[in-house]
């Protein structure tokens, strides 16, 4: 009886991120049928105890496999605090939950993390808080959330901060709402000739208490508060899953849940897979996915400063460099086109040749993947040497390239005129940049 008028105290009259299903069995607790029972943790992968590169071995409140990969499983109904994970008692508390993802961002033993997760949800308060830690450490360490039976309610809001949600093909997720409990035995204490008396000070003292019918003011306070949590429950998925599901298209989910590919579609998870799937992919590259799904920095998600990357570079700094490097290869590969072209129309046999220059300009433009070399040798041996380039002459000249280069449908060539210019004006800019201007090529 004792217990029983502990999981009341937990439950009755307190907002709950937990499916209607759920709440109907707790119910069912309170009035003497079942028990509770949850799955213990899964003890087949990965070890609890970390051994680092001088052989000192230590313990770790999580499992971490040989590559890296930290595996923190969750089962069962949530509270805030009071319970550890894996109690015989099915309860998890996000204080332990916590404790876990801190002590892996700090590990340096785990390189990226799995949330194995099979739960209905649990209370409100402290599910959102749990929530951000799983941000923070998506933040830094590439983390997949996997739907391993059940993500519902504050569940699905812890799994809502992971780098990506994975689901199994069974499994069920979403149930993004908030549900209040109230249990009245005020007509079954009559007919037992039960007559409860509260005395308290303050008027609201004894709000919603299980002895009497829920008055209507009290019925808006307790909607008031639900609500609230629902908006912060919409706040909390938005902020994690970013413009894959906002908190407009989470309300519109309307609390349901979605089982498998359906929660794929719906935005509610990223793909289909399975804890093995991911393990095997998260192990083969430790830290990052070989499947590389769409990710959502933390400044896309909160409009706060991006982490550090999993190699530990600033995102500044990795973007900068990005820059950097895209400028310089964009101004090597400017120098080499550029020599390229020049290097084909000061060839032997194109030199001084309008009708070669002119397709020797037009070739190396088009065809990008041809070395200079190459330019020359199609171009003496497909267009006549001559001072003018005739209509007809073009037309060949132009199929030859294309049917080269493997294009079907051909198109109307350059005039042979501006092509000439366009390469004389090459070369003048060319011996300009270099000094050689007054060098005949």
């Amino acid at each position: 009886m004792t217990s029983l008028i502990h999981i009341a105290d937990r439950v009755l009259n307190r907002p709950l991120l937990i499916t209607r299903d759920k709440a109907e069995v707790i119910l069912s607790v309170l009035a003497g049928r079942i028990g509770i029972n949850a799955p213990e943790a899964s003890r087949f992968e990965g070890s609890s105890v970390v051994e680092d590169e001088n052989g000192a071995r230590r313990a770790v409140p999580y499992r971490v496999t040989r590559e890296g990969v930290g595996i923190i499983t969750v089962t069962g109904s949530l509270v805030n605090r009071g319970a550890w994970v894996g109690a015989s008692s099915g309860l998890t508390s996000y204080e332990g939950i916590g404790f876990q993802l801190k002590s892996a961002a700090a590990d340096p033993a785990v390189r990226s993390v799995i949330l194995d997760m099979h739960s209905p949800g649990g209370e409100a308060v402290g599910a959102f808080e749990t929530a951000a830690l799983v941000r923070d450490l998506a933040a830094k360490k590439r983390t997949v959330a996997v739907v391993n039976g059940m993500a519902a309610s504050a569940m699905y809001a812890i799994a809502s901060g992971a780098t990506e949600i994975v689901t199994t093909e069974t499994g069920l997720s979403g149930s993004i709402g908030v549900v209040l409990l109230h249990a009245d035995f005020s007509r079954q204490l009559d007919r037992e000739g039960i007559t409860p008396t509260l005395i308290h000070a303050g008027a609201h003292k004894v709000d919603g208490n299980p002895f009497e019918p829920l008055s209507d003011a009290v019925r808006e306070d307790l909607q008031a508060e639900v609500d609230a949590f629902y908006e912060s429950f919409l706040a909390t998925v938005a902020k994690g899953r970013g413009n894959r599901l906002t908190a407009a298209a989470a309300r519109k989910t309307e609390a349901r849940t979605f089982i498998g590919q359906v929660a794929v579609d719906a935005g509610i998870a990223d793909r289909v897979g399975s804890f093995e799937s991911v393990l095997a992919d998260l192990t083969s590259a430790p830290g990052r996915s070989t499947s590389q799904p769409r990710r959502t920095s933390m400044s896309e998600k909160t409009g706060a400063p991006a982490a550090e990357d999993d190699a530990g570079i600033p995102k500044a700094d990795h973007d900068a460099a990005v820059k950097a490097a895209l400028a310089e290869g964009e101004a090597a590969g400017a120098k080499t086109a550029t020599d390229r072209l020049v290097a084909a129309l000061s060839a032997e046999g194109v030199k001084g040749d309008a009708a070669r220059m002119t397709a020797a300009l037009d070739l190396a433009q088009k065809s990008p993947g041809m070395s200079g070399e190459d330019v020359v040798a199609f171009v003496v041996a497909n267009v006549a040497g001559s001072n003018a380039k005739s209509g007809a002459d073009a037309s060949t000249y132009e199929k030859s390239r294309l049917a080269a280069a493997g294009v079907a449908q051909p198109g109307a060539p350059k005039s042979a005129e501006a092509s000439q210019q366009a390469a004389s004006r090459i070369l003048a800019n060319y011996r300009a940049s270099t000094g050689t201007a007054s060098k005949q090529g």
